[in-house]
């Protein structure tokens, strides 16, 4: 960086250490560190002490490498963690968002950049609700996903980076703060040369094309009409789908680019062609894991990247039985695909197969989002729909920009 700059890293896990790290590694950029979880941020100073925390990467031209770095602290305090602070990244799973919100709100100064990484579906949302007065002159990065595929080695020690993605998705919505630089770029630089940020052109394409819709509907799918009992080993997941589930993936797909479109309808300055079908992804974004491209499910069965990946099962008397409160519904459905509902009710679009399977996954969860064909449920405020933050029209949406 070209001047001396700090930033706040939010998350104590694979990717909180290898952001906290390979940050702290770079020329005049300071890192504090703040989680929240437990005696986690304690725990991991004692560790630590004064060492500085090693990153061992694969780079993808098959190349390897090691970097250094030592956070500048590690806290569980909010008001030190924010001290000087010019950016905030969010590296925890979205269902964490909101308890990193309430506590570093009021010590948001106007001119800070705050972005999910990833932030998954709703966090403008959420961010804007939060930073309120602040929200004008602060910019809010979301992106698609983590930046590399990592892991922890040795909790506060010791990471790998097994990969860089060549290109990632982000949403700006830079505020009229006054930066060092544009919001985008100081995110790029943090990040390095991989991934290339790539900006949508709006915040509401990157929630229609998250990646949460997948999980969801093959659930469903699978396990609608499970009789209770055990199985003997756990399914496949990606590479055991069947017409059924690949067929409903496919309608939840179709309303969402169905969404898009009337969006762009209703508002023609809005470039929504970001957002296109699930099988048109698995096209683009595995093209040299897939074997067999024809269908939906034949790109999901013959992704070699789902190699042995299986259903989330909880082992049990007799064999498994499925984990309902696994990531791919307690997370991909109040964070993903309730929000892809609520920006569809935003534009009038009805989505019968959403609703299908939200009303399935409510009830596996114990909440209530969708009653009958709307999105009135007693639970939609635990939600990031734009509902929950009082976005109920197109106009509402657009009122960021």
């Amino acid at each position: 960086m070209d001047t001396p700059t700090r930033i706040l890293v939010c998350g104590g896990g694979n990717g909180a250490h290898t952001l906290a790290a390979t940050a702290a590694a770079m020329t005049n950029v300071e890192v504090n560190v703040m989680t929240l979880y437990s005696d986690e941020a304690q725990r991991w100073r004692n560790i630590l002490g004064r060492d500085s925390i090693v990153v061992e990467v694969f780079y993808n031209d098959g190349s390897t490498g090691k970097l250094e770095g030592k956070p500048r602290m590690i806290t569980k305090d909010p008001a030190k963690s924010m001290e000087g602070v010019d950016a905030i990244f969010f590296v925890v799973p979205a269902f964490a968002h909101q308890q990193y919100f309430e506590a570093i709100t009021k010590y948001i100064k106007p001119n800070t950049i705050v972005i999910g990484m990833p932030g998954q579906a709703g966090f403008e949302f959420q961010a804007l609700k939060h930073l309120k007065d602040a929200a004008k002159l602060c910019g809010v990065i979301s992106l698609e996903s983590l930046p590399w595929a990592c892991r922890i080695l040795e909790f506060g020690r010791r990471v790998q980076v097994l990969g860089f993605k060549d290109v990632l998705g982000a949403s700006v919505i830079p505020g009229k703060g006054k930066y060092k630089v544009s919001p985008l770029e100081f995110a790029q630089r943090i990040m390095g040369a991989k991934p290339v940020l790539k900006a949508t052109q709006n915040y509401i394409a990157v929630n229609l094309m998250a990646k949460s819709i997948v999980h969801p509907p093959v659930l469903y799918g699978k396990w609608r009409n499970w009789d209770g009992n055990p199985l003997p080993e756990p399914p496949l997941f990606y590479q055991g789908v069947d017409d059924i589930q690949a067929d409903m993936l496919t309608k939840v797909s179709n309303e969402v680019v169905a969404t898009a479109k009337e969006i762009e309808r209703q508002n023609n300055e809005l470039d929504m062609s970001a957002v296109i079908h699930v099988l048109n992804w698995y096209r683009l974004y595995y093209s040299e894991q897939i074997s067999d491209d024809s269908s939906l499910r034949s790109c999901m069965v013959t992704n070699s990247a789902y190699n042995g990946l299986l259903h989330p099962m909880k082992k049990v008397e007799g064999g498994y039985v499925p984990d309902f409160n696994f990531r791919y519904t307690a997370e991909d459905v109040p964070f993903g695909l309730v929000v892809m509902k609520g920006i569809a009710e935003c534009v009038g679009m009805k989505t019968p197969t959403l609703d299908e399977v939200i009303v399935w996954a409510q009830e596996k969860l114990g909440k209530e989002y969708v009653v009958g064909s709307r999105l009135k449920g007693k639970d939609v405020g635990e939600t990031r729909a734009p509902q929950a933050f009082g976005f109920t029209t197109i106009n509402d949406l657009c009122s960021v920009l």
